[in-house]
Parts: C-alpha cells; sequence; structure tokens
C-alpha cells in the first residue's frame, strides 16, 4: 500500500474519493483461483525455461476480477459476435492468458500449458491471434494491443448505431484492455488514447498494471510522467490509483468503469512485478526470466501454496471456472433469441449484418467495375483513379469504411455523402485519424478484427510510421486495405523527405502482405477488385501523384492480367528478343521502350505490367515461364525506386534502372528526365543486353 499511499499523496487521485478503494479480504476461493492463475504461469515459464512470470503474478487479480465477475464471453464458442473482447496488450504475459483460458473452459489443454514456448504448440511466448482459440489479438511488441484495441471499440459502436433498433439491441459489447508501464512508454498510445478520448468510445475500458518496474529497473529512470492527468486530458475517465490484490475495490472500479457515459475508462491498478517472490518481487529479475527452482518454490511457500507438483489446478478452482462456461452458453443462447427475434422484425438489416460480421461481400459488389473507365479518358492519377474505384464500390459494400491520417483530399480516400464517423455519429463510413499513421494503421486492423473492412490513407513515405501494425495484420491474416499516394520521386518539388525510395520494397518484404502498383486507372480498379476479395491477410495500394495515360486496352492485354501479378501487356512478336518489366507509372515509359527498339532498330520486345511481385510469384511455375520464359535471358527492369531485389526478374545478367539515392526537390518530370527513367535510357540497356549475347 506504501506506493498506493504515496501517488494519493502526489496527487495522482485527485478528486476521487479513495475510501472508495481501500483494501478488503478476498473470499478464499478467490485467493485460490488468483494463485491458480499465478502458479500456472510460473509453472509454465519454469517448465519453458524462459517466459515473463512478473506481471502474470502481479496482475493475476486485475485479470482475475475481470474473467470472473464482468466479461461476457463463452468459450464453448470463441467466435461468438457480441461478445466482449479481452486484449492482452502487454502480449509477453501470454502464461496469465493461457492459464485463464484453459481454466475458462477454452479449448486449450493443461498439456498446452505444459508446452508453453514450444515447437508447434498454441501457447507461444507472445500471444497470436488465430493460434489459440481466444486470443483477440497479437501482441508482443508494446503499444499496438492497446491502439488496436480502440479500433475493435470504434467497430462496436459503428456496427451498434447501423444495426440497433430502439426495440433490439443486437450489439452491445465491451472492449477492456490490460496494459503495461511499457505499453503507456510507447507513442502509439498516446496517439490512439487521444482518438478514443476524441471519439468518446464509452465501451473501452483499459487496466493499467502500474508496477513501476521495466527490464532496466525502476521506470523513474525514464518515466515519471502522471499517466492519469495525461489520459484525463485526453478526454478519458480516470479511476484510482486502486491497489491490485484488492478484489472489491478492481470490482468497484470496474463496475464505474463500465457504466461510465461518454467517456473511455482507465483504472490504474498499482501492482508489484513478481508478488510473492520474496526475493525477486518488485524487482527487474521478475519480468523477463524464469524465477529459478528454489525462489518457485520459496514462493509457494509464501502464499500459502500447498501443492509442490507444477501444474495443479485444486477442484475447487476447477469447479469455480466452470461457471464462466456456462455463464457464457446462458448468455449467448439469450443473444440468439434475441437475434431471432430481430430476424423477424428487420429482416433485411439482419441478413446484412450476418454477411457482414462473417466477412462476405454482397452479391454482385463488382459489378460494372471494369467500366468505371472508358477509352479515351484523359489521363488520370491512379490516386484518382483509386477514389473513383472507392467510390463506386463502396455504395453496394456497407462495411467499406476507412480515412486517412489527415490527407483525404490528397489520397482520395473520402466515400462521397458517407458522413464522418464521430462522436455524434458512429454509423459515419469516413474516418478521420488525425495526423497518427501509426494508430491509424492499428486501428484499422482492429476495425477488421471488429468485422468491418477497413482501409487507411497516407503518402507512401510515411509507411516507416506505420509499419509495425501492417507488420501485425499481415501476421494475423486479416482483411485490411493500406493506400499509398505520391509513390515516387514523380510527386516532385516536397523533395526528398517526401519522395520515397526503399518504402515499396519494404512493403514487399512483408511476409503475407500483397503490394500492387497499378500502371493506370484500369489496373488500378483491378487492384482495388484484388484488396476487397482477400480475406487472408492485407493489401498496399501505391499510387501515383502525377497523371498516367489510361491505357487503350483495345490495343494492350486487358487489365484483368493485374490479378496474376504480371502480365504480358504488349509485345512486338510472339517470339520476343528482349523483355522489359516495369510497375506503376514507369510501365508507360517501357511501353514507349518497347516502340523505339521496334521502329528505330527493329528489335523485338515484349513490355511485362508486373503490379504485384506477390501475386505472381504465387501462380503456377508453367504461368511464369509463359511470362518471362527462361530462355530470354535479355531483360531490363525499370522502377522509380531501390533497385535491390529486381535481381529475381532480369536474372544476374540483367539491367535494372533504380534509384539507389535520395531524390531531389524538383518538378516530377525533370526528375525522371535527371534520374535516367527515360524511354531511351530503357531502350539503350536493352541494346546493350542484346550486344552481350
Amino acid at each position: 500500500m506504501k506506493r498506493l499511499r504515496n501517488k494519493i499523496k502526489m496527487g495522482l487521485a485527485a478528486n476521487l474519493n479513495i475510501k472508495e478503494f481501500m483494501l478488503m479480504p478476498a473470499s478464499p476461493i478467490d485467493e485460490l483461483a488468483i494463485n491458480t492463475i499465478r502458479f500456472l504461469a510460473v509453472d509454465a515459464v519454469e517448465k519453458a525455461k524462459s517466459g515473463h512470470p512478473g506481471m502474470p503474478m502481479g496482475a493475476a487479480a486485475v485479470a482475475y476480477v475481470l474473467w470472473d465477475r464482468f466479461l461476457k464471453h463463452n468459450p464453448a464458442d470463441p467466435e461468438w459476435p457480441d461478445r466482449d473482447r479481452f486484449v492482452l496488450s502487454a502480449g509477453h504475459a501470454s502464461a496469465m492468458l493461457y492459464a485463464l483460458l484453459h481454466l475458462t473452459g477454452y479449448d486449450l489443454s493443461l498439456e498446452e500449458l505444459k508446452q508453453f514456448r514450444q515447437w508447434q504448440s498454441r501457447t507461444p511466448g507472445h500471444i497470436e491471434y488465430g493460434l489459440t482459440p481466444g486470443v483477440e489479438v497479437t501482441t508482443g511488441p508494446l503499444g499496438q494491443g492497446f491502439a488496436c484495441a480502440v479500433g475493435i471499440a470504434m467497430a462496436e459502436r459503428w456496427f451498434a448505431s447501423r444495426y440497433n433498433t430502439p426495440d433490439c439491441e443486437i450489439i452491445d459489447h465491451h472492449t477492456y484492455v490490460l496494459a503495461s508501464d511499457g505499453d503507456m512508454e510507447e507513442g502509439v498510445v498516446g496517439e490512439a488514447a487521444s482518438l478514443a478520448g476524441t471519439l468518446r468510445l464509452e465501451k473501452m475500458v483499459c487496466f493499467y498494471d502500474d508496477n513501476g518496474v521495466s527490464i532496466e529497473g525502476s521506470t523513474d529512470i525514464a518515466f515519471t510522467e502522471d499517466v492519469g492527468a495525461r489520459f484525463r486530458g485526453y478526454g478519458w475517465n480516470v479511476i484510482g490509483p486502486v491497489d491490485g490484490l484488492d478484489i472489491a475495490a478492481l470490482e468497484k472500479a470496474t463496475r464505474k468503469a463500465k457504466t461510465q457515459k461518454g467517456r473511455p475508462s482507465l483504472i490504474i491498478c498499482q501492482t508489484t512485478i513478481g508478488y510473492g517472490s520474496p526475493n525477486k518481487q518488485g524487482t527487474a529479475a521478475a519480468h523477463g526470466e524464469p524465477l529459478g527452482e528454489e525462489e518457485v518454490h520459496a514462493c509457494k511457500k509464501c502464499l500459502g501454496w500447498p501443492y509442490p507438483e507444477p501444474f495443479t489446478i485444486p477442484d475447487e478452482v476447477r469447479a469455480h471456472f466452470a461457471g464462466a462456461r456456462a455463464r457464457g452458453e446462458r448468455a449467448q443462447r439469450d443473444w440468439l433469441a434475441k437475434l431471432a427475434e430481430y430476424r423477424g422484425k428487420y429482416p433485411d438489416k439482419a441478413a446484412e449484418l450476418e454477411r457482414e460480421l462473417g466477412g462476405e461481400l454482397p452479391p454482385g459488389w463488382d459489378e460494372g467495375l471494369e467500366n468505371v473507365f472508358s477509352p479515351g479518358e484523359k489521363p488520370l492519377a491512379t490516386r484518382e483513379a483509386s477514389g473513383k474505384v472507392l467510390n463506386a464500390i463502396a455504395p453496394k459494400i456497407p462495411a467499406l469504411i476507412g480515412g486517412s491520417a489527415d490527407l483525404a483530399p490528397s489520397t482520395k480516400t473520402a466515400i462521397n455523402g458517407a458522413g464522418d464517423f464521430s462522436a455524434s455519429n458512429y454509423a459515419g463510413r469516413n474516418l478521420h485519424f488525425g495526423v497518427r499513421e501509426h494508430a491509424m494503421g492499428c486501428v484499422a486492423s482492429g476495425l477488421a478484427l471488429g468485422g468491418a473492412i477497413p482501409y487507411t490513407g497516407t503518402f507512401l513515405i510515411f509507411y516507416d510510421y506505420m509499419r509495425p501494425p501492417v507488420r501485425l495484420a499481415a501476421m494475423m491474416g486479416i482483411r485490411v486495405i493500406y493506400v499509398f499516394t505520391h509513390d515516387s520521386i514523380g510527386l516532385g518539388e516536397d523533395g526528398p523527405t517526401h519522395q520515397p525510395i526503399e518504402q515499396l520494397m519494404g512493403l514487399r518484404l512483408v511476409p503475407n502482405l500483397v503490394t500492387l502498383r497499378p500502371a493506370d486507372a484500369t489496373e488500378t480498379a483491378e487492384a482495388w477488385r484484388i484488396a476487397i476479395e482477400r480475406r487472408n491477410g492485407p493489401t498496399a495500394l501505391v499510387l501515383s501523384r502525377q497523371k498516367l495515360p489510361v491505357l487503350d486496352r483495345a490495343a494492350l492485354a486487358p487489365a484483368n492480367g493485374t490479378s496474376q501479378g504480371g502480365y504480358i501487356l504488349w509485345e512486338a512478336s510472339h517470339q520476343p528478343q528482349v523483355i522489359l518489366i516495369a510497375t506503376g507509372s514507369e510501365v508507360h515509359i517501357a511501353l514507349e521502350a518497347g516502340r523505339l527498339l521496334k521502329e528505330e532498330n527493329g528489335v523485338a520486345g515484349r513490355v511485362i505490367s508486373l503490379p504485384s511481385w506477390e501475386l505472381f510469384d504465387a501462380q503456377p511455375e508453367d504461368y511464369r515461364e509463359k511470362v518471362l520464359p527462361s530462355g530470354i535471358t535479355a531483360r531490363v527492369a525499370m522502377e522509380a525506386g531501390t533497385a535491390h531485389g529486381w535481381e529475381r526478374y532480369t536474372g544476374g545478367n540483367g539491367a535494372i534502372i533504380g534509384l539507389d539515392h535520395f531524390g531531389m526537390s524538383a518538378p516530377g518530370p525533370v526528375l525522371y528526365e535527371r534520374f535516367g527513367f527515360t524511354a531511351r535510357r530503357m531502350a539503350g540497356k536493352a541494346l546493350e543486353q542484346l550486344k552481350r549475347r
């Protein structure tokens, strides 16, 4: 209680009645259940000889109160749409969550707990969505879970606003987060918390495990701010500090947070890392390494745990936790009855809701997509083309929502007439993330996990600010669409700080992320089709600022070749002598180079549009051989970005025209000319290739 009294004395609990949160004894079954959680985690870490016992020991009571008293969930059906969501932002405390999942009846056996951190187990070192039933979000990189939870809470408000009726509240659940000191130190938490406060997400509750210790020691060496004051400034309801061992105080604080109207809530829970470990509690030594056999024995003695055998679950504890499954099944039955009533009264709305929550697309959503751009259309930047496609399909896909990091007028990511998502209109489809790319990426993942089809928008250069959530979305295999515009030096005068060089290749390096850089408006339409239909991972659309000709498909291959990642766009002969490969705006240069070779040198060229490496590499070998015959070694690739990596398509002897230095401030056409992105240079490289044969 010393830390609690000190913080109160410092004024961190201003305007609160501290008597509300003073220590009260827990019941014997509560104490036994909490210690069961603690020691399942401790034993798992000890057996694995690695892991993080500190937070599970210190925060077990916090997690127990939530899971035992409040969390609406059904372990028999982890995908129940109206369940409460629990996000363990401090993913290193995974052993604690696995213990809770096992005890409450999820499909996670005790044997899996014993295989913690082992090959092919469902209990990895940091929690992974899709691997372990009951895990809502992949977390580990601190701050990601908290920010993603903001998106989950936004999804709940959006679906509730669209589908609830005065007589039938079919969407009604909370989003709970357990976060650590380390989470609070990460900047993305500030970005996301500010947005959540602005949006007044009252059904989001965060438990802050304030134990004052990180890997390097006391958090005071780098983190002395008043977290409560910061969150009040964001517009949050702040409760506490409360003692993280006091069951009654935690229950009262949670009840207060759950009934809060108009604001998300932060409950500051004072805990002791490694609680119960006589020689390590309260120190960094308890954070991220096993306690050791002797210390585990001492800890069990200290906490009055009479079971020397590891992974022991007392019968009365197992019986107590069995109630979670019964409660969950009863709650879901009640909801299903409500859903049946809803179907009867509102059949169309019910069908749409169920389709969206199932991730399905409306029939005929892409009808006419190929006709959005007509032959002879004036030159159009692919960002503008993207905006037109978005507004053509948005009326047909109600679950498609998104926005940009304060750049919608430039990224063309606004849905016309769809309203703005705000605290006064949760049904709006245009999201305003503010200048917060990092949080935007996380929130988009949360929206996807909550049932929406989200998209984001920013300049490609600012992908640097949102790499972590893009990586985790790819890891989770969720449908998020990232619109990145201003894709090259072609953006011109804004100069090297805004001209992406290595970012496009960085996107391609992310496993399970599909990146598309379309050459014109028609490829852009196909790129959106691919992104919308892709359900097992995110998609990045990389688009130009500068205007590009709309290719005459009557004289070229149809744009549906985009779905194969790469295709023969044009060739002078079915027996080409040289292959020219390009993406995006450089495809037009390659076409001109191919014609120069034919008209001036009598050389038969083939032009390959290669908008997506990932999709092309996934094609059958015979298709790839047809497009890029291994017998034709004279190859030239052009892309206004780094040349690294293009060897996979040009071969060791091919030529690559790229950019491995930063750009300059000048008009785009000047930069293309000065840096050698010209048809004549590409044709010249092709002739050099032929001479070497």
